[in-house]
């Protein structure tokens, strides 16, 4: 059985959560961008409800920008601090992080024995 450091699996669940979110950032920021594309290319002689419609979903479409980039700073920003609390605190306490995963180990190997 090979020993995986805490430190090491704390890093390889921050960058698995970094990679799903960058890459849902990055499907919505695509998504925008044919949007705008659309709206670009949409040259439709409609009438006043077209163009109502067109502002509104423009409206709307820069709002839903605004708040994506918002909202990704405020969870790069959570993600860092939260992984920074939790590496000094191992640090600071060390064995109290260890009796805690073992305690956790101990409690899923009892659950995992029950079935």
């Amino acid at each position: 059985m090979k020993f995986t450091p805490l430190k090491d699996t704390q890093m390889d669940i921050t960058e698995k959560s970094n990679t799903a979110r960058d890459k849902l950032i990055d499907d919505l920021k695509t998504v925008i961008k044919e949007a705008e594309s659309l709206l670009k290319n949409s040259d439709l002689a409609g009438g006043d409800s077209f163009k109502n419609a067109k502002a509104k979903f423009e409206s709307t479409l820069s709002t839903v920008k605004n708040e994506l980039a918002d909202w990704d700073d405020a969870i790069r920003t959570t993600t860092r601090d939260a992984a920074d609390a939790t590496d000094q605190y191992v640090r600071d306490h060390p064995w109290q992080s260890v009796g805690l995963g073992a305690a956790v180990g101990v409690i899923c190997g009892l659950l995992i024995s029950r079935r």
